[in-house]
């Protein structure tokens, strides 16, 4: 019987190193887009990608069938709407990096935009996975990419007057 159970947990450590081996960097690229982090500097999103790996690791055995990565996305995915509401009381604005494009969006916009245009997740399962009615979700990620295609301007240049 010990022997059975250390072949299993074997096999699951397998299972998953394999996992990690192919998911990690796509799961952290998506994780820094979240955060807005520059890639070389991205402690945010590293720890919510440990994050996201350990719970898929604790449920591993109880996927019977579903997608490994599906469920990371998820966990990465709402561990970072989570922390962002507890941090700013809402999804309100962060600027972690401010050469950063995806700076310009709310946390909420931000994670809208990845969902959808990064990692392809249809409208309906965004609206499912974070709450909300899939109309706002075409609003939120239709307001997040006017903010990047027409970025706000700078103000105007002061023109000087000469003295007549």
């Amino acid at each position: 019987m010990r022997e059975r159970h250390a072949s299993q947990g074997a096999r699951r450590a397998r299972e998953f190193e394999a996992f990690v081996a192919g998911a990690a960097g796509r799961l952290l690229h998506a994780a820094t887009l979240l955060t807005a982090e520059p890639p070389g500097a991205n402690p945010r999103a590293r720890r919510l990608l440990t994050l996201a790996l350990a719970h898929t690791y604790a449920s591993w055995d109880r996927l019977r069938g579903e997608d490994p990565y599906d469920r990371a996305r998820q966990q990465l995915a709402l561990r970072f709407a989570r922390a962002a509401w507890h941090q700013y009381g809402s999804f309100g604005r962060l600027r972690p990096s401010p050469e950063n494009v995806l700076a310009r969006l709310t946390p909420q916009e931000r994670l809208i935009l990845v969902l959808r245009l990064y990692e392809g997740v249809a409208e309906e399962q965004t609206a499912a996975l974070l709450g909300l009615p899939t109309e706002r979700v075409r609003a939120i990620c239709a307001r997040a990419m006017a903010t990047l295609l027409h970025p706000p301007r700078g103000p105007a240049p002061t023109v000087e007057v000469a003295p007549s």
